[in-house]
């Protein structure tokens, strides 16, 4: 495989390859460390990479077991999530202010889900893999996804109204 192929392929995926390892590991500088090491193996493995039935699927599971590695060699006690893609054509500073609340409550509420949903809602809402390729990637049986985004999904929302709730009246 030429150097241009192989940046075409994972041109498409690198930056979802970042996010999920921002997302584990938390700072920028070790998010990009890893994405440059899952890059650097596959190019190693070139010559093996059209086996793969899915080398995007394969790179995130790749990315997300450098991360388990990384945080399992070190004191994880920093993990969280801060998700910051919301944006808005020129909104009110009112609807600004509340949207950026809302996502810090996403994010804390995210924050305290098991690691597994945590993995699933990250991989679902924010990074659009559908169930079938999440399954693959975490290496669980799709029935198993489903259930698990659909009770981190219930569980977001009902520390969404209660929060919203709360403020009213």
């Amino acid at each position: 495989m030429k150097e241009s192929v192989f940046i075409t392929l994972t041109d498409g995926f690198k930056d979802k390859l970042y996010r999920l390892a921002r997302r584990l590991l938390v700072s920028n500088e070790e998010a990009e460390d890893a994405t440059q090491e899952v890059l650097l193996k596959l190019w190693k493995n070139k010559k093996r990479i059209g086996q793969y039935k899915n080398v995007e699927a394969f790179a995130m599971t790749m990315t997300k077991n450098y991360c388990y590695d990384k945080l399992k060699a070190k004191d994880s006690g920093n993990l969280k999530i801060v998700h910051s893609n919301y944006k808005d054509e020129r909104p009110s500073l009112q609807r600004e202010v509340e949207a950026k609340d809302s996502l810090n409550w996403v994010g804390k509420i995210i924050n305290n889900l098991p690691e597994q949903q945590r993995m699933i809602v990250q991989l679902r809402d924010i990074e659009q893999y559908d169930n079938a390729e999440i399954a693959e990637m975490l290496e669980m049986n799709e029935t198993a996804v489903r259930v698990a985004l659909s009770r981190a999904r219930k569980v977001i929302r009902e520390e969404l109204v209660k929060k919203h709730n709360y403020g009213v009246g």
